[in-house]
């Protein structure tokens, strides 16, 4: 059912109730994606209905992390719009005058039941075989609506057929519908009465959510009906599964904060490509996406109908690759709180050197200490790391300490560039008849003990004369 709307408006809508992980950021990522495709607006509008499950700093945290992502909105609870409150316990009375219209019509009534009445109703159901439905005991004589009681529909139950961008042509019988609560006793409405009154008043064109809710669009599309309103484009979302691939993704799958990715060490670029590629790809082979990439690709018809599984190995394989594409000035202003304590009183200029040399090599930004420490100070040796060495283990102490003796004098250049230092590595092959896996190797240990490092001419350079000098000694002394 297409919207009468030209302009596209898109929102995500979550509950203050936790955390963001991924399926959240998910739904407000391709409600982004389609709102700026279509030089539309994204809002976000807090769901505050249910007052029991909300967590306090929840809508804060909310807010924080989609700016981090950098999926900004155009109207919002923080920032206003024309077409606010942005939250809905801000809009009860916007509420309260859209009931009343539908008990002018005749479309809604007060629930008189209480709970223990109510549960004989589902009783009577269990015992008799057959689904509840409140319907079934409609009052003949409601009293009047006076916000102490339950607010129901009178539904209008018929068989549906509806089209979801997703899903495809969906349909169901008369039997789902019921006489669902739209406003609770405490005066707040549900989710169910209060998502469409504020998707019409914003006036969204195209709702996107998760699969849980599509047991719920042919109550939706009664109360649409009952209001007269031309219901929005719907597009539903499949499951995000857990690393096995066989159930929804769950807190102790990885469905962690999505701060905490940042905060480990994830950039934006590649949490928003690797959130998009859950349960959409372009059709070709391509994996990585810029974010101006994602808004032109992006479609609704290619987001494919059955669960995504979440693969932590994928996501930190794109971070990396996502590292690389920044520009070293970009890479150092996100880095500032990953450097090792020992870089402390580092030149701007050093630091930045050394980037440029571990860049290629860096999976997340947590993994600069390990990667640059030995570069601001002299690391322990650790003697295991050439005894176990696959093919340093083959020779003898003796020998590695000679290796590493002519290699110190043939290192005692004026000239410190990388370049000269690469012609005297080389040299250094010839000189001793050994393998660069053998020498190389050797070497690069000897003045970092590091489990790996960059090209050891670039690593020398920046180290310098002085510092490769003590290190090979010290070394050369611990294996003689």
């Amino acid at each position: 059912m297409e919207s009468s709307h030209p302009i596209v408006r898109t929102r995500f809508a979550p509950s203050p109730t936790g955390f963001m992980h991924v399926g959240g950021v998910r739904t407000a990522l391709f409600a982004w994606l389609i709102a700026r495709q279509g030089h539309g607006q994204f809002v976000l509008r807090i769901e505050d209905t249910d007052q029991k499950r909300e967590v306090d700093g929840s809508a804060d945290h909310l807010i924080t992390s989609l700016n981090a992502l950098g999926l900004h909105y155009d109207e919002g609870p923080d920032i206003g719009g024309p077409y606010g409150p942005y939250r809905q316990s801000d809009r009860l009375a916007i509420y309260t005058t859209w009931a009343q219209k539908l008990i002018d019509q005749g479309r809604a009534y007060a629930d008189p039941y209480s709970a223990e009445e109510l549960q004989t109703f589902r009783e009577l159901a269990k015992n008799e075989k057959r689904a509840f439905l409140y319907r079934n005991h409609r009052p003949e004589h409601p009293p009047t609506w006076d916000g102490t009681m339950p607010l129901r529909l009178k539904s209008d139950p018929k068989a549906y057929t509806w089209h979801d961008e997703v899903m495809g042509d969906l349909q169901t019988g008369p039997e789902v519908i019921d006489d669902i609560i739209l406003i609770k006793s405490d005066g707040f409405p549900t989710y169910n009465f209060a998502h469409i009154v504020d998707d019409a008043e914003m006036k969204i064109t195209h709702i996107i959510r998760g699969q849980e809710f599509i047991a719920s669009q042919p109550n939706y599309l009664n109360i649409y009906e009952a209001l007269g309103l031309t219901p929005p484009i719907f597009a539903t979302m499949p499951h995000i599964l857990g690393e096995s691939g066989t159930k929804k993704l769950g807190k102790r799958d990885g469905a962690k904060d999505v701060l905490d990715y940042l905060a480990d060490g994830y950039i934006e670029e590649a949490l928003i490509n690797f959130i998009a590629s859950l349960g959409w790809n372009d059709g070709t082979e391509q994996e990585i996406f810029t974010r101006e990439e994602l808004i032109e690709k992006f479609s609704l018809d290619r987001v494919q109908h059955s669960g995504a599984r979440f693969d932590e190995q994928r996501l930190l394989w794109m971070n990396g690759q996502h590292i690389r594409l920044l520009s070293l000035d970009e890479l150092y202003a996100r880095v500032d709180r990953f450097w090792p304590a020992s870089a402390g009183s580092a030149t701007s200029e050093h630091k930045k050197q050394i980037l440029s040399l571990v860049q290629d090599r860096l999976k997340t930004l947590k993994d600069l200490p390990l990667l640059t420490t030995y570069f601001f100070s002299d690391p322990p040796a650790n003697l295991t790391m050439i005894t176990e060495n696959k093919q340093l283990a083959k020779l003898p102490l003796t020998e590695l300490a000679h290796l590493l003796s002519v290699s110190r004098d043939a290192l005692t250049l004026s000239d410190y560039t990388a370049d000269h230092l690469q012609l005297t590595l080389n040299q250094l092959l010839d000189t001793t008849g050994q393998k660069p896996g053998i020498l190389f190797s050797l070497i690069r240990i000897a003045v970092s003990w590091a489990p790996f490092s960059p090209s050891l001419n670039d690593t020398l350079s920046v180290l310098g004369k002085a510092t490769v000098t003590k290190r090979l000694d010290q070394a050369i002394q611990l294996l003689s």
